[in-house]
């Protein structure tokens, strides 16, 4: 079992239910999520928005390797309604985001993921819910 922790945010539509519909999806299709965090209102991101983001982080056990991960949660992505990633630094407003921030001990860079995320320790909206999450039970 490996041991995952995600990002997600939402500054679309219903953004808590979204959230949590993701969250039961991940349940249903890559592992067990068995701790969150609480969620945060954030103003956006690398973009300008009138819409804020809702953020949260979960940890996952999973069976799955980081690429399966990857997939599983880029169809939870685009099922919940997301329609476009960002390209060349260009974000846009979205229902759903989910980033992988941490798997196991695992470094990895590859075209479609890098381990641990690069750009999480830079985002407070990230690491104040990681920190909640990682402090759990110790």
């Amino acid at each position: 079992m490996h041991t995952v922790y995600l990002s997600l945010g939402s500054n679309l539509g219903d953004r808590k239910a979204t959230m949590r519909r993701a969250i039961g999806l991940l349940n249903e299709r890559a592992g067990s999520v068995d701790r969150q965090s609480s969620f945060i209102e954030t103003e956006p991101w690398g973009f300008e928005s009138t819409n804020k983001f809702l953020n949260m982080c979960v940890r996952l056990l999973t069976t799955l390797s980081p690429e399966q991960l990857l997939l599983a949660t880029k169809q939870i992505e685009r099922e919940l309604g997301r329609t476009q990633k960002s390209v060349n630094g260009q974000y846009h407003d979205r229902p759903i985001d989910i980033d992988i921030l941490m798997y196991d001990d695992v470094h990895l860079c590859s075209n479609d993921l890098t381990l641990p995320h690069p750009h999480m320790q830079e985002r407070e909206f990230v690491m104040i819910p990681l920190r909640e999450i990682l402090s759990i039970g110790s």
